[in-house]
């Protein structure tokens, strides 16, 4: 090669030792000629641009015939990188390296961690590494870049400081990673000011290993290396042309220094052999022979230089190598600070932890960005002035409160832009809350948050730190005036049953009468008509009593039955009626989200694309779901393609449900806090008391807080801090009812006039009534009374009339008699007592052909009461025993209690009881009579 010809022209003209610093291919063939000319060749092995160095595996066949010493240090990276990826305890990372990068020089690391079972990806980085992250994007679907999201948490970059710098930019722009990544950077050639740019461009943690060389305490002596001053360019380390030099450099200072001490000792032991002339070309060339005596001075000596001890073990490598090991904390800060966390050598391995601790509550300092959706109570504005940032509270502003004052860090919260949880879209990606954490726009997600397969697998969560189920908002029955209330105890097919029930009775107790006729005294009052036998049922069924006596034991019988069936009916009606108007019933049917299902009178939705939604949509459509419940929920949800009946915020689903017959299917805890707090206490909820999940706050997938968060829930649960939270936003004694679904009140109370409007309006019903009944009769008595009676038929008078002119012929004592037709004229047996005394009876004995007719109340089958009593003097009203009767025509009475006509006359007897101490001598005219 060209570096051979170089160095066969150097040994033409004379050299005692050659330094080279070259690649790795080029030292082979420098190694052979060295070995083969006998002269020391001090290889100083450089890296290309920067890249981080591999193993050169140069041959050494026999000890004594290798000439070649390598002044750089041994490539201990694989060690380091195994030592300290073993301390941050990972299980999973990406190595990226650059073109430059030989990767066989990390195969030793590739196999030891694969036999301890680690997952390790590689990954070239290209020299266009826009177009590179450009082509991730492209050819990607979500699902696959957020599982490289994933791998990108945990990387190790083997590549130059430039290209480190260039990559860490690309992927922070293109939100291909986040502040809860960590990264290692490798590299031996990474001065002060590689190391400040690589922790302003990166976010997250960083972890830095370089080489180091130890540098003298005492500043004045810095510069002095024995006998030798160094120049101050070189020796300050805070110089930047010292911090310019690559490393291969500052070993090529050394490697000089070192030889000038070994050719001056040999000037001083005298041993100074002539510089070699050697002929490369030809085979013959002998040797030098002097080389082997001045490897040895070369292999013995030792320099301290700028890369501190300059010695060869007798391997002939060097030994001595350092690295420092430099971190950062995780965080967004780019200007934060860096600090030393360990050294590793060979020998004493690594000094410091490393150890990922936990964060527990050394977040302060962090600042995390929070992204959240309004849902009452969990995340509500408390202050919104203008200008300044607005303030949040709520129950989730709580929860993360109590996070921040244990764990020390701060937040900012920020409304989704399009207001929603998140849902998968068509093209894979997330909208939502749940779409600013996937693409690394927040930190952590907070709201009414729940936890669910599909979310969780874009974002990590914490444990649940509240219960969560679906339940129902509905309007509250409102409370209209029944002013029937007094007849809500029965059903209307009760009373009309009761009604005719009534009727019946009362009919077959008139037939049962009317065929076993029952005894009656003389002088009663009543009849068995079927009017009295109807108005006898109804005034027992309402406990009122009656005047009918019904002595058949039929009759009593039924009459028993009766009484009994009214006892019954009456105390239950009493029961109910109490019942009724004291507890305020539950008229909604819907109590469960089963019931919610079943019918179809009230509609019911959701919010669109929200869990809700998918939850009732994945259970509805799965064919081997047992429950048919959600499906037939699905079936309500998605008409119209779920536009008719959904809502696109929760805040609407309840507004609609206020002022519309419509059900707002959503989180139970959510609906009951509405319930609570309702101005009008119009909202009543129902769902379903099993909880399957649970709220939990979301953070980017992969985030180091999940552990730290999830252990301080759990401790707010334990100690009941936690309960303390939800009794503030739900207490147990709200103002309104949540499971009552009307309007009740609390306690009992007094009755009011809306509870008995009915009975009044029926008893106003009544008196019209009877009002209207009166002026019929009136006016139907004023007409009948205005009739002429007919010469062909009998009269009929009431009694009344038949007073008038029985006092009229009693009082006329010197007038003759006038003689009554032959038509007959009616009385009633009721006013039999108010006839005439025996002093005027005398003066009746004149009228012949006069026959007085009395109509009675009683029925035609009591025929046996009656009896005539003669008109003529010598019989008729002579007050000793009768001798002999003579019947006349009766007439019934209507059952309204007026006189009507009987087609046939039928004839009863009613025996008169003469009075004794009266006489009186009408004669014995049998032309000139009255019948009674």
């Amino acid at each position: 090669s060209g570096w051979v010809v170089v160095a066969c022209d150097l040994m033409n003209q004379g050299i005692l030792a050659l330094v080279s610093s070259i690649g790795c291919t080029s030292a082979g063939s420098l190694q052979s000629l060295a070995d083969a000319m006998h002269i020391p060749h001090l290889f100083i092995q450089r890296s290309t641009a920067g890249t981080p160095r591999s193993g050169c595996g140069l041959t050494r066949s026999n000890r004594n015939d290798d000439y070649t010493l390598s002044v750089r240090p041994p490539v201990y990276l694989n060690d380091v990188i195994l030592r300290v990826v073993t301390e941050y305890a990972w299980q999973k990372f990406i190595i990226f390296y650059d073109n430059e990068y030989d990767i066989r020089g990390i195969q030793e690391f590739l196999d030891r961690v694969s036999q301890q079972g680690m997952d390790v990806a590689l990954q070239k980085v290209e020299n266009n590494i826009n177009k590179m992250i450009t082509g991730l994007f492209a050819t990607m679907r979500i699902e696959e870049l957020n599982r490289y999201r994933d791998t990108l948490r945990r990387a190790i970059l083997v590549m130059n400081p430039s290209t480190a710098k260039s990559f860490i930019t690309e992927v922070v722009e293109t939100n291909l990673v986040a502040f809860d990544c960590h990264w290692i950077i490798i590299n031996e050639e990474i001065n002060d000011v590689d190391v400040q740019e690589l922790v302003r461009r990166s976010i997250g943690r960083l972890t830095i290993i370089r080489q180091t060389f130890p540098v003298p305490q005492n500043i004045s002596q810095r510069c002095f290396r024995g006998n030798h001053r160094i120049s101050s360019s070189l020796c300050d380390p805070k110089d930047p042309f010292s911090q310019s030099m690559e490393i291969s450099n500052l070993y090529i200072y050394d490697t000089v220094l070192l030889l000038a001490n070994a050719f001056h000792k040999k000037l001083e032991d005298r041993k100074w052999h002539s510089m070699a002339s050697l002929t490369c070309i030809r085979k013959n060339s002998k040797p030098w022979q002097g080389g082997r005596s001045m490897l040895d001075t070369i292999k013995k000596g030792g320099v301290n230089g700028l890369t501190g001890e300059l010695e060869f073990a007798e391997n002939g490598g060097n030994p001595n190598v350092h690295f420092e090991i430099l971190g950062t904390n995780y965080g967004e800060d780019l200007g934060r600070g860096i600090r030393k966390l360990g050294c590793w050598n060979p020998v004493t391995g690594l000094n410091g932890s490393l150890t990922d601790r936990k964060l527990e509550n050394n977040m302060r300092g962090v600042v995390l960005r929070v992204v959240t959706v309004l849902e009452e109570p969990f995340v509500m504005v408390s202050e919104n002035v203008l200008g300044k940032p607005k303030k949040y509270q709520g129950f989730s502003i709580d929860v993360l409160e109590a996070l921040a004052n244990y764990l020390g860090f701060k937040y900012e919260i920020y409304v989704a832009p399009d207001h929603k949880y998140g849902s998968p879209q068509d093209d894979g990606s997330w909208n939502g809350l749940i779409g600013e954490l996937v693409f690394k726009r927040a930190d952590i997600g907070i709201s009414a948050l729940t936890i669910t397969p599909d979310r969780e697998n874009v974002v990590d969560f914490t444990t649940r730190y509240m219960d969560y189920s679906v339940g129902v908002l509905l309007r509250k029955a409102e409370k209209t005036v029944d002013m029937f209330a007094c007849l809500a105890p029965f059903d209307l097919s009760l009373w009309a049953c009761i009604a005719g029930t009534v009727l019946l009775v009362g009919l077959l107790v008139y037939l049962l009468n009317w065929l076993n006729p029952p005894r009656l005294q003389m002088g009663s009052m009543t009849s068995t008509t079927l009017y009295n036998s109807m108005w006898f049922v109804y005034g027992s069924f309402v406990q009122q009593g009656g005047e009918v006596p019904y002595t058949t034991l039929a009759t009593r019988l039924m009459m028993g039955a009766w009484w009994l069936f009214a006892l019954i009916v009456i105390s239950s009606y009493t029961a109910n009626l109490a019942a009724f108007l004291t507890i305020t019933r539950i008229e909604n049917s819907i109590q469960s989200l089963q019931d919610l299902s079943r019918q179809t009178d009230i509609p019911y939705g959701t919010v669109l694309d929200s869990a809700v939604y998918e939850h009732v949509r994945v259970k509805g459509m799965n064919p081997f779901e047992r429950d048919s419940m959600y499906s037939q929920m699905w079936r309500m949800i998605n008409r119209s393609n779920g536009s008719e009946n959904n809502v696109l915020e929760s805040t609407a689903g309840i507004q609609k449900v206020k002022h519309g017959n419509y059900a707002f299917v959503w989180d139970a805890a959510v609906l009951e806090y509405v319930a609570i707090n309702d101005a009008d206490c119009s909202f009543y909820t129902v769902g379903n008391t099993v909880a399957d999940r649970g709220y939990g706050i979301a953070l980017q997938h992969g985030s180091p807080y999940r552990d730290v968060f999830s252990q301080r829930i759990l401790e707010l649960q334990q100690n009941g801090d936690m309960d303390i939270l939800k009794h503030k936003w739900w207490p147990k004694n709200g103002q309104c009812d949540l499971y009552s679904s009307m309007d009740t009140k609390q306690k009992g109370g007094a009755l009011d006039i809306k509870s008995f409007a009915g009975v009044f309006c029926i008893l106003a019903a009544g008196i019209v009534l009877s009002c209207f009944i009166a002026m019929l009769e009136t006016w139907w008595n004023k007409r009948k009374g205005s009739r002429v009676p007919s010469k062909e038929d009998d009269k009929e008078i009431d009694l009344e009339h038949l007073h008038r002119r029985v006092n009229s012929l009693c009082t006329d004592d010197d007038s003759p008699h006038k003689q009554f037709s032959t038509s007959s004229i009616d009385l009633t047996p009721l006013d039999i007592d108010t006839l005439p005394t025996r002093q005027a009876l005398e003066q009746i004995s004149d009228f012949r052909n006069t026959h007085i007719t009395t109509t009675t109340f009683i029925p035609e089958q009591i025929q046996t009461l009656s009896r005539t009593l003669s008109a003529k003097a010598a019989s008729g009203f002579s007050f000793g025993n009768v001798p002999e009767h003579r019947t006349g025509p009766f007439r019934h009475r209507a059952p309204n209690g007026g006189f009507f006509r009987s087609p046939i006359k039928t004839m009863s007897s009613i025996p008169y009881q003469p009075t004794p101490t009266l006489g009186l001598n009408l004669g014995n005219d049998p032309d000139r009579g009255t019948s009674i």
